[in-house]
This record gives structure tokens, sequence and C-alpha cells, in this order.
């Protein structure tokens, strides 16, 4: 042990499109909204994560509020930046340190990832004193986090539906086989909802209702065995412009995902049409596994397995699954290192 070692910090990030979450010593010290708000005068950024989301829809024209991230990768690299450090630079432990600890990160990442999107995550930790900076893909980590023992020889596939892209993996021997990334994710099931609202009710809503909508009543299915209540909607008429209120229920919603939800199974079909037979054997057994914000959504699981004829199991923690995963495998890089990304 070197004479600094005490000064390196190790943290786990899920840096995701919708949330990044933060692990330290084993506990998520971070779990926020990726969003930023700026003052366009002086580039300034003003608030973070949580403050930062409840600006949105509600600035006015000298402050905006960004995502950094789209589609699970950085698309504005000033503010991810600013963004990571300011995370980091609040995990109490850090903050009341004097100086600047150096950083070793276990970071995840899409895997349909391209190569120069993922130097500009290592570059983003680099800057915030990242010394040690590891990539994982998702999938993995998520199925790390679900307890899923990915060094056997055995067939597991994980489908992880974040904000911004959904992954599907086919994982064995601490590597991924087969994997498909696609764009319609979270967000995506936002703007259905957004577009159902205006076209079907001449409602016009903000993106904060519309996930919410999603939250309370979102569903994958017309017929489910326990339908949420239905929820009342308030937003500005289209054709009177006048504040108006609606109620809805949740097959409307489940109409309005359904052409979403279909490219996520036709993804899930065309990669286990590509899964080799020994490990298809394996699946028919084990299953699918489902992880992310989207994984929650009512009726996806019956509908999945209704698809791909397989049971369907929900990670207990869906939200989490990855972050915990990128956590495990910080705590044992040497147990893991065949599934980092160098």
């Amino acid at each position: 042990m070197g004479l600094f070692d005490f000064m390196i910090v190790e943290i786990a990030m899920d840096l995701g499109t919708a949330n990044t979450l933060i692990i330290y010593d084993g506990k998520i010290v971070v779990d926020s909204p990726s969003i930023v708000a700026r003052d366009i005068r002086n580039g300034k950024i003003i608030a973070v994560g949580k403050e930062a989301s409840l600006m949105q829809g509600k600035t006015h024209e000298n402050i905006k509020t960004i995502r950094p991230l789209k589609d699970g990768v950085i698309a504005d690299f000033d503010a991810s930046e600013k963004m990571i450090n300011w995370f980091i630079n609040n995990i109490p432990e850090i903050k009341k340190n004097l100086f600047k600890p150096s950083l070793r990160m276990v970071v995840c990442i899409p895997s349909g990832i391209t190569e120069v999107e993922m130097r500009a995550v290592k570059e983003s930790c680099e800057r915030v004193n990242g010394k040690e900076v590891f990539l994982i893909h998702e999938p993995m980590a998520a199925a790390i986090g679900m307890g899923i023992d990915v060094m056997l020889p055995q067939g597991n596939i994980i489908v992880d539906i974040g904000g911004g892209t959904t992954e599907i993996a086919v994982i064995a021997l601490g590597g991924i086989i087969c994997d498909k990334s696609i764009k319609i994710a979270g967000d995506v099931f936002t703007n259905d909802i957004l577009y159902y609202m205006r076209t079907q009710h001449n409602l016009y809503i903000g993106d904060a209702t519309a996930e919410t909508i999603k939250i309370e009543v979102g569903s994958a299915m017309e017929e489910l065995e326990q339908p949420p209540n239905d929820m009342l909607v308030r937003g500005r008429d289209l054709l009177t412009g006048k504040p108006k209120e609606i109620k809805i229920t949740y097959r409307e919603i489940a109409k309005a995902l359904d052409k979403s939800i279909l490219r996520i199974e036709d993804a899930i079909m065309v990669t286990l049409s590509l899964t080799p037979p020994e490990l298809a054997a394996d699946i028919y057994n084990t299953g699918l596994y489902l992880a992310g914000g989207g994984a929650m959504l009512r009726g996806l699981d019956k509908r999945i397995s209704q698809k791909t004829d397989l049971p369907v199991y929900i990670a207990e923690d869906p939200l989490r699954a990855v972050v915990r995963g990128t956590g495990v495998v910080l705590k044992n890089i040497a147990k893991y290192k065949s599934v980092l990304i160098k």
C-alpha cells in the first residue's frame, strides 16, 4: 500500500439518461435526476439534480434546463462534466476532505455505445479526478446487481429498460454473447403519452406531467388483474387555450405505449434468434430478467412472457439493479476483471 493509497476514494456510478446513481462505501449516496439548470447569460450551472428537475418546464428565458445525456451517452460534454463533478463533490465523505481525493471509479455505459462516446465518458471522469476509471456494460452490471453469477457457463438474457435506451443482452462466462441496444425506453414512453394526450384529448401537458401519468397509470396491457385507479390530468386545452382537467384510464395509456413496446418485443425476439443453441437451451430454463425503470411498467413482464414463451422475472429494485451491480464489481475488481472494458 503506497503512501497516498488512503487518499483514493472508490465510487461506482450509473450515469443514466434519466437518473444518476452513485455508490460510495457500499451505500447509495447519490440518486438524482440527470438534469442541470444553466444561466444562459454567463454559462453558470445554477442547479443540479432534484433542484434542477423541479425547474423543468417552469424556467424563464435566461435559465435553461438541460439533460446532458441523451440515449445513455453524453450529449453535452461541459454540462455532464459539471454535473458529475457536482454529484461527486456533494458526497458527504468527500465534502469534508480538505484535499480532493483521487477516485477509483467503475462507471456503467450502454452496450451499443461507440468508441468515441466511450472515450467521452472516460475523459469526463478523469477530469473530475478519476485516477483509475473502469467501464462496464449496463446489462452486465444489471445481471450482477440481480445476483446472477455471470461467470458460470450458463446463458442468461437480461433486458434493461432505462430512460434513453433498452439494452438486451445474452450473458455467459463473464461476457456478452449477443446484444441489441435500441433507443426506445422510458423517454420514448413519456413522448408517446404527450402525443396521445394532444391527439386524443386536445390536451397539452408538460414532460413532468407525462412522467407522472406513466408512473401512476402506465400499463403495457389493456387487461390487468390489479388495475390502477383512473387519474385526473391537468393541462392546457389546445382548442380554447384554457387550463382544463380530464380523467384518463390505464387502458388509454396501454394504447398509447403499444407501438413502442412492440418494438422492444421485436428487439428481444431478434436477440433470441441470434443466441447460440446451447445458450438458448439454458435460457429456456432460466427465463428472462427485466431491470431498469421501464421494468416497473404494469403488465410488461406478462406481455413479454406471452411473446417469448419464457418466464419473466423483474429485479427486486429494478431502478437500482445496475448501480448495485456496478458496486459489487467495484468491491471485487480482481474477480470481475474480465467483465470490465479497458
